[in-house]
Order: structure tokens, then sequence, then C-alpha cells
């Protein structure tokens, strides 16, 4: 990485599997996420009665998947929501600026 970032090794266990990550996202975070993957691969593992670990994998993914893009719909509809409000509160705020312009004072 060109930011000066010094990238290190995190040794992490996924699904019995270790592997070793680098990363210059900082040893917890790497942890977590890969405690994040392997409990999602278990569940995945238990849940569909998947012996085969890739296939474990595959549905832990799409589960992780489908997270996120829920996720960034809820965001983009959350900031729609406070774009909507934020239009209207200017909208208010310039009609109150315009009345006022005839001279008219507000109590400070």
């Amino acid at each position: 990485m060109s930011d000066g970032a010094e990238r290190a090794t995190v040794r992490v266990t996924i699904f019995g599997e270790e592997y070793a990550i680098r990363t210059d996202a900082g040893e917890e975070y790497t942890l977590e996420c890969a405690r994040y993957v392997d409990d999602a691969v278990q569940q995945a593992h238990v849940r569909g009665q998947v012996a085969e670990p890739h296939r474990a994998a595959v549905l832990a993914a799409l589960q992780i998947t489908d997270e996120l893009l829920r996720g960034r719909q809820d965001l983009a509809e959350q900031s729609d929501g406070v774009l909507a409000r934020l239009t209207a509160l200017r909208e208010r705020v310039s009609a109150v600026v315009e009345g006022n312009e005839g001279g008219l004072r507000t109590n400070d």
C-alpha cells in the first residue's frame, strides 16, 4: 500500500483451517472479520447440513453478501429520507428569510 500503512500477517482460523492474512487493517479487526466469517460458515454447515467445507463457505458468502446488500439498501433509504428532510427544511428557512426581507425582524 502506498499510504504508508504497515502490513502485518495475522493468523486466523476459519472452519478449522488456519490462514495467514497479510493486512494493514490491524490484528483485532482482522480477527473480528475472521470470527464473523467462521461463524457464518459454521452456521451454514449446521443449518444446511453441508459436509463439504467449500459448500459451507459458498453458503456463508451468500449470507454475508445478503447482509451487505440489505445494509447498503437500508443506508440508501435512510440517506434519501435525510435528504428529503433537509430539502424541506431548506425550503422552510428560505420562505422565512424571504418573508423577512420587507424589514421584519425576528426575535434573537
